[in-house]
This record gives structure tokens, sequence and C-alpha cells, in this order.
């Protein structure tokens, strides 16, 4: 595990993540995979590889799983910036595109179905991107490098597999 690169996951964790005490199950070539036994809740995590423009927000890409709520493999979004209001939201995984649902600096996928489409596209592509346009008509385009995001979602799967 290079700690240069665990440190940076860490950081890419929003703020009220960081109350809730957390177990490293692994990091996988950019992708890292939490358990936090308090919640339950167990998630793969990754920061982009690109941005195009000065970021506003730190920006990352996760699938959670929360066994008592019965959620399982929820993918979720932070944007480098606020998305405009009205703005279509644009993830592309490999040859795959969806349309995600959110406001501000959060996307996600509308439904669960959709859920499991994004993360079987994940398991067999190089790199996604997320993309929008912002209020003052610039761009948002954050592109997540997949080498390990499989790895990394099984590994949070199975660190929550009992809890529940």
């Amino acid at each position: 595990m290079r700690p240069a690169l665990f440190l940076l996951l860490l950081a890419a964790l929003p703020a009220a993540a960081w109350a809730a005490p957390r177990t490293a199950l692994g990091v996988f070539d950019g992708w890292g995979a939490f358990r936090e036994a308090a919640t339950p809740r167990c998630y793969a995590i990754a920061a982009p590889a690109a941005t195009i423009g000065t970021p506003r927000a730190k920006a990352y890409a996760s699938v959670g799983y929360w066994p008592k709520a019965r959620i399982r493999g929820q993918f979720y979004v932070r944007l480098s910036k606020p998305r405009g209001a009205n703005r279509e939201l644009r993830l592309t995984v490999g040859s795959r595109r969806f349309i995600l649902t959110g406001n501000g600096v959060h996307g996600w996928a509308s439904d669960a179905r959709m859920d499991a489409a994004i993360i079987a596209a994940m398991r067999s592509a190089p790199s996604m991107s997320v993309e929008s346009g912002t209020e003052s008509g610039g761009a948002i385009a954050d592109t997540y490098r997949l080498r390990g995001a499989a790895t990394a979602i099984d590994a949070a799967a199975l660190g929550c597999a009992r809890a529940g």
C-alpha cells in the first residue's frame, strides 16, 4: 500500500465521514475500500485522475454498502464544481452513458438498476468521466481511472457482508 495514495484517498472523504472511525480494507491501484463499524457501512472510493479547470470541492466517486438499510452497491459522485441548475449530469463508463440525478456537487444513480449497470460497466472499462455544465457556462469534467475499482468494490461488499 502506498502511503501517499492512502492519504489522498482519506483526504477525499467528506468532512462528516471523518467523525466515524474507519478501517482500511485495502488500496487497489488508486481505489480504496473502507469500513465504518459503528454505522456499519463500507465503501470503495477514488479521487479523480484528472479534472478540467480549477476544482472548488474535493471530488470523488464511491460505491457504498449500508447493510442495515439494505443498500448494496450504491454509486455516488461528488463533483469538483457545483453543477448548474437544470444541467444534465452525464457519466460515461467505457462505451456506456448514464444520466445521473442530484444537485450542486452531488450526483447518483436514479435507482438500484442503474447502480448495478454502472458497477457492471466499471468492472470492464479502463476509465469513467463525469461531465456537466456550471451556472457560469463553464464545464465540469472529472475523469477516474478504473484499474482496481472492481477489487475495491468487492472488498467493500465483503467488508459489510456479515453486518446488518
